[in-house]
């Protein structure tokens, strides 16, 4: 018996490939990229800094925005983005703002219950 004989099962999913095949995605779908199709630019840095923003605080500080952000009616998400986006800490004068912040956080709550 010096041939080996080698038969494959229906439910391999190689013995469907053609000749040449290796098994892999087909490749007829075109692939999109982490950060999307018009060019890499300043990708890996923004995502170093989306991580060192996100990264956790000590202690102290997130009980800080907790107690502010209870206090103008926010999530501590809420008010530790304002804090990252506009580099300032939301005030109760910030009407406006506080008012957008919470229109948004509603249309959300409306878009997830759909």
């Amino acid at each position: 018996m010096s041939e080996i004989e080698t038969r494959s099962s229906p439910a391999d999913p190689a013995s469907s490939a053609s000749a040449g095949h290796n098994g892999g995605p087909p490749l007829d779908e075109e692939h999109t990229p982490e950060w999307g199709n018009d060019g890499i630019g300043n990708y890996f840095y923004w995502k170093a800094a989306h991580r060192r923003a996100w990264k956790n605080p000590s202690p102290g500080i997130v009980a800080f925005r907790i107690k502010k952000a209870e206090g103008l009616g926010l999530t501590y998400e809420e008010y530790t983005l304002e804090i990252l986006e506009r580099g300032r800490h939301p005030q109760i004068e910030d009407v406006e703002r506080i008012a957008e912040i919470k229109q948004a956080r509603a249309a959300r709550a409306a878009r997830n219950r759909t």
